[in-house]
């Protein structure tokens, strides 16, 4: 089995850090055998999306090699993705969003239509965020959600069945407040 962690938060020792490596061993401790690679997005080179829609008839992104056609076949490799991000403004990281912005050809076909046919069905997906504002308003003013959602609509569009969602709320009132 393999898995792959996208860390969107640009502090590596921070709580979605953190977490995500806690979960990652409660896989590990079931499943020895698991090889993990592990993507700091903030420390990927690459180019923002240019709208081209190239990648839908070629199965890949058509511009330049770089770290996201890297991600695409460790996307494509995975048995798990587990992702995690801070929330920035009731949304997924900057830099983790447009990450997936690339990666739109591994995540998703489409038919004749135009319809989404999802690529990775039967794969399972945990998400991480964190957040500063305190629970409930954390969800309440759609800042947790809003970036679960985020989330959320990328992996079941591709077809990922999320199986844990953990949410971090008032990390602001933490003693080491760090996303």
């Amino acid at each position: 089995m393999k898995m792959l962690v996208l860390n969107g938060s640009p502090r590596k020792n921070g709580n979605v850090s953190k977490t995500l490596e806690k979960e990652v061993k409660k896989i590990q401790e079931k499943n020895p055998e698991c090889e993990v690679v592990w993507e700091n997005v903030s420390d990927l080179n690459f180019k923002f999306c240019c709208g081209c829609m190239a990648c839908r008839s070629k199965g890949s992104c058509v511009l330049p090699k770089d770290d996201a056609h890297r991600i695409e076949s460790e996307i494509r490799d995975c048995d798990m993705l587990f992702v995690g991000t801070p929330v920035y403004w009731g949304n997924m990281n900057g830099k983790l969003k447009s990450l997936f912005d690339r990666l739109v050809a591994v995540m998703m076909a489409e038919s004749k239509r135009g319809i989404p046919i999802a690529l990775h069905k039967g794969k399972k997906a945990l998400v991480v965020t964190s957040c500063t504002t305190p629970f409930p308003f954390n969800y309440l003013c759609g800042q947790s959600s809003g970036a679960q959602r985020a989330v959320k609509e990328i992996l079941k569009t591709a077809g990922f069945r999320i199986f844990k969602r953990v949410n971090l709320s008032n990390t602001k009132n933490q003693k080491n407040p760090r996303s």
